[in-house]
């Protein structure tokens, strides 16, 4: 159970514990599990029941974290670490929430004393998954700084540019990026502080670790209005420039209840392991914000580079209950042998960042007998989407509307369209705004305006409704495919394209045609297995099997093979370049 003050807070909710069968599935894995909601009876009665109140003031530190910390000593909560890490060569770091509050309220007198930052001062943390990057996120909470992730795949240009987008007063990084901050520091005439992770002195840089060892742990959390700026995070740009994406103490640190209490389905005694890279929401989403609303256990592993092995052998080894990652990272993995390992703890597999093929998910449940349960959401929202447990699952949609939102499928005009018919994801905003959307872009107030259509926000993304309330992803606006009069979507195309055994991965764009306008190209990344192979052959092969797969007029007119397609540093398809390259050709 949640802390009475949280419960207060959060969620005006009851909780059931009933018995929910979800829908059959096509082939069972001997050891298939149906697993009950640990939160809520049924999805019904989720959305029904499902009020978050909006307080004056809130700060997760304090209001969430701190009041974990008092439920643990009075023992009310299962002796499970608040955060878990490893790093793959036997170390290992457990905090408890006691623990965890200790260590913040030291880094936060670091940013206050040394860092000399005030109450909505900017900081941008570019660190792997280590500890630092925890205690940063709430020592920034502590203190009213507003915290901007940063993935370590940034390059000094991509610093550079966020450096100065944000205004940034002080980073924090580690030795292997100091370098590119270093050589971009005197353009950014806001930065004044920096602070490294390393175990050696650097010049210029405050040594986070020494610094520790002598700061005090006696620190006031200040007191933050709900609607005062948390977080800055940028968009992955799969479209543009990344955006600079604001999100109030409220609008995560209480929205996104809704994912750790329904989607994930986490209590005090789940470990979740989420494998998102620290510079994206997502890792607010399913590694700070949403477990420790739930008095989970963050899991988390170093992995600098994503190996199917060691994934493989921490979710045998360790008592992760739920594990988060991203579709691609599900396509890597069910491209490996499993059959040596046993995962006894797990019970609960999600993703979310792009849609997952079904030809993935139903591999990875004859796999491991356990389904993936897709959400849908945005670095500007909590979910919007998801299956949830109890829920029957149908294979390529991504749910139904999470308790958060009011989602419609609208056209141009703004008018909701009937089942069936495809339009633009919206979710409704007037005359009451949800709790769980951004507050605006940064310095951006046109492209603010630009999501707003009557009484509704603009996700960008094209779907339908079907007659049973599911919501199918189509694309991204920009990337439907108009052919002779047909609206095509890439997503249906590469999920056809993807239960190929010859194809390993897929991108689909639309690429000039003289007759037809344009017409849908494939992009594939061939299977180890095959790249020796016939191309004209398998081009062939692959359009027959399309045309079986899906409606004919889909299928890909053109083919071409690729080493590798092009990603955001968020690992993300770039299809808006392909289909640039395709276009500069006319």
């Amino acid at each position: 159970m949640l802390p009475l003050v949280t419960m207060k807070t959060l969620l005006r909710a009851k909780c059931f514990w009933r018995l929910a069968i979800p829908g059959s599935v096509r082939e069972l894995h001997k050891d298939y599990r149906i697993v009950p909601p640990q939160n809520f009876s049924n999805y019904e009665s989720m959305k029904q029941e499902f009020k978050l109140e909006t307080p004056e003031y809130f700060n997760f530190a304090k209001d969430i974290l701190d009041q974990w910390t008092n439920m643990e000593k009075a023992g009310k909560r299962p002796s499970n670490p608040a955060f878990w890490w490893i790093n793959g060569k036997g170390e290992e770091v457990r905090w408890s929430f006691e623990e965890l509050g200790s260590l913040s309220r030291k880094f936060a007198n670091i940013l206050t004393e040394a860092c000399a930052l005030k109450r909505g001062d900017r900081v941008m943390v570019i660190l792997p998954r280590i500890p630092e990057w925890w205690l940063a996120n709430v020592a920034c909470l502590r203190t009213g700084t507003v915290l901007i992730p940063g993935t370590t795949q940034l390059t000094q240009r991509d610093i550079l540019y966020r450096l100065q987008s944000s205004k940034a007063k002080c980073i924090i990084t580690d030795e292997v990026l100091a370098p590119a901050v270093d050589a971009v520091a005197s353009k950014c005439e806001n930065l004044h502080s920096k602070l490294i992770v390393s175990q050696k002195p650097k010049d210029g840089w405050g040594n986070l670790k020494e610094m520790m060892k002598q700061a005090s742990d006696n620190h006031t959390c200040v007191k933050t209005k709900h609607d005062e700026m948390m977080a800055i995070y940028f968009t992955s740009g799969t479209s543009g420039t990344p955006k600079m994406t604001g999100h109030t103490h409220s609008s995560f640190g209480l929205g996104l209840s809704v994912n750790g209490r329904f989607w994930l389905d986490l209590t005090p005694s789940d470990v979740i392991w989420n494998t998102s890279d620290t510079g994206w929401a997502k890792s607010a989403w399913s590694s700070v914000f949403s477990p420790w609303i739930q008095g989970a256990c963050v899991f988390v592993h170093y992995l600098p580079r994503f190996e199917p092995t060691s994934i493989f052998q921490t979710l045998s080894e360790f008592p992760i209950t739920v594990f988060c990652s991203a579709p691609t990272a599900y396509r890597m993995l069910i491209q490996n042998d499993m059959t040596s390992y046993k995962f006894k703890s797990l019970k609960h597999c999600v993703s979310a960042g792009e849609p997952i093929n079904p030809e993935v998910t139903e591999q990875w449940r004859n796999r491991t007998g356990l389904d993936i349960y897709e959400g849908y959401g945005q670095t500007e929202t909590v979910l919007i989407c998801g299956n949830f447990k109890g829920m029957k699952i149908k294979s390529g949609s991504m749910g139904k509307p999470s308790p958060a939102f009011d989602v419609k499928i609208l056209d141009i005009n703004g008018n909701v369209l009937p089942p069936g018919e495809e339009g633009d994801i919206g979710i409704q905003v007037l005359p009451n705004r949800p709790l769980g959307l951004f507050a605006h872009y940064i310095d951006n107030p046109t492209k603010t305006a630009s999501t707003l259509r009557g009484n509704f926000y603009i996700t960008g993304d094209r779907g339908y409704m079907d007659e049973d309330g599911y919501f199918w992803f189509v694309a991204r606006s920009d990337d439907i495919i108009l052919s002779s009069g047909y609206r095509i979507g890439p997503f249906e195309v590469e999920s056809a394209l993807i239960e190929h055994p010859a194809v390993a991965e897929a991108a689909v764009v639309s690429s000039p045609d003289p007759i037809r306008g344009e017409v849908v190209k494939a992009f594939i990344v061939l299977s180890h297995d095959y790249k020796s192979h016939d191309q004209e052959q398998l081009k062939k092969e692959i359009q027959e099997h399309v045309k079986k797969i899906t409606a004919p007029y889909k299928y890909p007119r053109k083919v071409e093979f690729i080493q590798e397609l092009p990603k955001t540093i968020s690992g993300k398809i770039k299809r808006n370049e392909l289909r640039k390259k395709e276009w500069e050709m006319i």
